[in-house]
């Protein structure tokens, strides 16, 4: 399998959007698409739902080639210093799921991939994903086809929402990124659209995405591909 680079940015919303789309310009210059990881309510109140700007872009977004993830539902703390999705068992985790679900199909946002907040889906999770129709899940060491219960390993390095920000740990991002694609390895960045604004964390991640591609790696998506499975989950 040919090395891939897949970019994603969580934290989508109106604050967040211009300094985003910017970002997005600038990958989109290199031929890179993205992955935009989406939840409908995020903290401070704010609801993707009453935000028509952001949902027009990632809509157009979308139509262009980039893709949409689930991510979350409204990025409750389900236990003391956990993430949403973390601790969930299965009847919780449908019932949000099912919430998210219908906001985004609602926004024309549907989508069948689902990236836990904080990188990390309990087994009630995991269990309730295939049940609501999701097809992939996005982990931070690997990304598992629900469908077919296989796992693709490749380590997520990223600035912000859960990973460091500090200029020495944005070095490391773009050192690890070049001696991943180096060594033929899929590089997968991530990064909070709240950092965007600071020029030193957009740079990094465009300096790791520049030496992926000097080193041959493929730019795409986080996606699902039916193929043969196709007859056996419609």
């Amino acid at each position: 399998m040919p090395a891939e680079l897949i970019v994603s940015v969580s934290g989508i919303s109106d604050r967040t959007l211009p300094h985003l789309d910017e970002f997005r310009n600038q990958l989109h210059a290199r031929s890179v698409p993205v992955s935009l990881f989406v939840a409908p309510r995020l903290k401070g109140g704010y609801r993707l739902d009453s935000d028509d700007t952001t949902v027009d872009w990632l809509v157009t977004r979308r139509s262009a080639g980039d893709a949409v993830v689930l991510h979350g539902f409204d990025e409750a703390a389900t236990k003391r210093l956990r993430s949403e999705f973390a601790t969930l068992l299965a009847h919780e985790a449908n019932l949000r799921l099912i919430a998210a679900d219908r906001t985004l199909e609602q926004l024309g946002l549907r989508t069948r991939l689902f990236a836990a907040p904080g990188w990390t889906a309990s087994t009630g999770t995991i269990t309730a994903l295939p049940r609501n129709g999701f097809r992939l899940l996005i982990g931070l060491y690997e990304t598992i086809d629900l469908m077919r219960g296989s796992t693709l390993r490749g380590r997520v390095i990223g600035i912000g929402a859960g990973f460091l920000t500090e200029p020495w740990w944005c070095r490391t991002v773009v050192l690890s990124a070049e001696r991943t694609a180096r060594r033929g390895g899929t590089v997968r960045l991530a990064v909070s659209a709240r950092q965007l604004g600071k020029p030193a964390v957009r740079q990094a991640v465009l300096d790791a995405v520049d030496l992926a591609l000097m080193h041959g790696c493929s730019p795409t998506v986080y996606q699902w591909n039916p193929g043969p499975v196709l007859a056996d989950v419609a």
